[in-house]
């Protein structure tokens, strides 16, 4: 994922501020064109449900009356016109988890001092709240140049703890970079920086999760994504490039596509056809440098594998870019924020 300026391809391809406090900068919700939904989607807790940010937050935005981008054929030609979706998440293969776990964790959860940094200049060097045996990307196992990402909700607290190369050693916890949300609010990262994510986004807000997409039978935000190739530049949530090049007709980090209204989901699985619709609503958000549209869940052993590779029926041309604003570069930076 990470690399300040070199594309780095997912491992997943072969196997399938400063010094305190959490992220600042501008609360960044609805812009114009987006409907701020009435309520935020929710994750069960041990207190009860917990929203994911606030209702206007832009991951939980509907986008479906937003325009189409004028760069919209350019960017969806170079992840790819005929490609299908493919699902990073689902029930275990090769006796790895597939997709990205999350922990729930009290307020007096013990925080651990991570000792070693890759990217300290744009990581919330705080303590995180690391269970006695977290749940990591890819299993406890991954290999150590993956992204074993660990994600934690503090629940009592209403924050969302990040960390991306989480790697456990004899002298303590190690980390490429690490991230603090508070879901109550919009706040983005600084200009310029980076979270567990390539693009400084949080990462479990665009998260496919069985509870929601199954049980609860709804999809109400975002989903991430990854591609292979993006230019140096970002477009609001994201705030953050990982790209040397300024190659205008590569998709910024921050894109949101969404799905045609005219695509016929009635063929799909049902969970899927939760999905679909959702993304008509929703889209998707281009997080990270990985694979040509590579959608994230969290691992799930009753996620139906079969029925989940049905997403490869919707290719890239099924698709749009809908105008979220500017994208931000060496040449165009990011204003100064009050």
């Amino acid at each position: 994922m990470k690399c300040m300026y070199v594309l780095r391809l997912s491992w997943r391809v072969t196997l399938w501020m400063m010094a305190v406090g959490y992220a600042c900068g501008p609360a960044v919700g609805v812009t114009q064109g987006q409907e701020p939904a009435t309520t935020a989607p929710t994750i069960q807790t041990p207190r009860g449900p917990l929203a994911i940010f606030p209702p206007d937050n832009a991951w939980n935005t509907d986008i479906s009356r937003l325009p189409v981008h004028p760069k919209s054929n350019q960017w969806l030609s170079t992840i790819g016109l005929d490609k299908g979706l493919h699902p990073d998440f689902g029930p275990p293969w090769n006796g790895h988890p597939i997709g990205i776990p999350y922990a729930l964790v009290p307020g007096d959860q013990t925080k651990i001092t991570i000792t070693h940094w890759t990217y300290p200049d744009e990581t919330d060097r705080v303590a995180y709240p690391i269970p006695p045996d977290p749940p990591i990307e890819l299993g406890p196992d991954a290999p150590l140049d993956s992204d074993r990402h660990i994600l934690m909700i503090d629940y009592d607290h209403k924050k969302l703890y990040e960390l991306y190369q989480a790697i456990k050693t004899p002298d303590g916890w190690t980390a490429g970079s690490g991230a603090v949300w508070d879901l109550t609010s919009n706040t983005l990262r600084p200009p310029r920086w980076t979270s567990a994510d390539a693009a400084g986004l949080p990462i479990f807000p665009g998260l496919a999760r069985y509870d929601e997409i199954v049980e609860k039978g709804e999809l109400r935000h975002a989903l991430r994504f990854s591609c292979r190739m993006t230019q140096r530049g970002y477009i609001h949530p994201a705030t953050h490039f990982a790209s040397r090049s300024r190659d205008e007709n590569l998709p910024p980090m921050g894109m949101r596509v969404r799905l045609r209204a005219d695509f016929d989901t009635t063929q799909a699985p049902p969970e899927v056809r939760v999905i679909l619709e959702g993304l008509k609503k929703y889209g998707l958000m281009l997080a990270d440098n990985g694979s040509d549209w590579f959608i994230t869940g969290c691992p799930d052993n009753r996620w139906n594998a079969d029925n989940l590779h049905w997403l490869n029926h919707v290719k890239g041309q099924d698709f749009e870019v809908v105008d979220t604003g500017p994208v931000y570069t060496d040449t165009h930076p990011e204003p100064q924020r009050q």
